[in-house]
């Protein structure tokens, strides 16, 4: 989660002690680059309107009029 853009503090919500000892284990865990695409792919969701329609358009090469 800290790799993301914009995340600097993620939050940790363990209701028991052994959540907490879990959670504080995978402390200096990094993904690799495939890993996260795999996830990233995984967790995709569409882009609701109008960002699908804006996205669709900001990668088009210009028109030559």
């Amino acid at each position: 989660l800290l790799g993301r853009p914009g995340v600097t503090a993620p939050i940790v919500g363990a209701r028991t002690p052994e959540q907490l000892a879990d959670s504080l284990g995978a402390v200096g865990w990094e993904l690799t680059a495939e890993q996260a695409e795999r996830l990233d792919a995984a967790s995709a969701r569409p882009l609701p309107y109008p960002y699908d329609v804006l996205h669709r358009f900001r990668d088009r090469e210009p028109r030559d009029d």
